[in-house]
């Protein structure tokens, strides 16, 4: 009896040290087959539209047009929120890409909460430079239904990119696309996989 007992017990560690193995490895292999681009969801907003040029106003009331077109510079929108934690662990990423991309983009960040708020999450983000818009309207221009979310209008005011943003890879993918003249990676390589 007591053998049996020690046998099963043996049994049931051993079976946990290769669960607990095998959640190690699926976890590894979920962060190496991220997805390649940021996600474009199905809304009403096409790749290549001119968006229509909006004024608005900064948190600190300043004012900004978002599209329309500009002197040789594109815009980044990042739709974001003081409470998405995705959201947060993303503003440093986007603080770097606004520091290394500055020669032909201009970043901002919009969203539709209260300014107490946002000025709270720029200062907790060293966000000091980075324009933020408080505009529902704006959200609903581009699509917006998940956050954190990015578009990138182009030179001429065009919707050159556009998707849910989740990481670094994400946020390069925009970019990448636009260089490129597609809609996002995913189409890029699917015309790639029909050539």
């Amino acid at each position: 009896m007591l053998t049996s007992q020690i046998l099963l017990w043996a049994a049931v560690i051993a079976q946990a040290l290769l669960i607990a193995a095998l959640a190690r490895q699926v976890g590894i292999l979920h962060e190496r087959i991220a997805p390649a681009g940021a996600l474009t969801l199905h809304q009403g907003v096409k790749i290549g539209e001119v968006a229509t040029p909006m004024d608005l106003l900064t948190i600190d009331d300043a004012k900004l047009r978002v599209g329309g077109k500009r002197d040789g510079r594109s815009q980044l929108l990042f739709f974001a929120s003081p409470d998405c934690s995705v959201c947060k662990s993303l503003l440093p990423v986007l603080r770097s890409a606004a520091r290394a991309e500055a020669d032909w983009i201009d970043v901002m960040i919009a969203g539709d909460g209260t300014k107490p708020a946002y000025r709270a999450m720029a200062a907790d983000h060293g966000l000091d430079g980075l324009p933020i818009i408080l505009s529902e309207a704006l959200g609903r221009a581009f699509g917006v239904a998940k956050l954190p979310y990015a578009v990138l209008l182009d030179e001429s005011g065009r919707i050159a990119s556009l998707g849910l943003i989740n990481s670094r890879e994400h946020l390069e993918s925009l970019f990448e696309a636009k260089e490129r003249g597609v809609a996002s990676l995913q189409d890029y390589l699917a015309r790639r996989k029909e050539a």
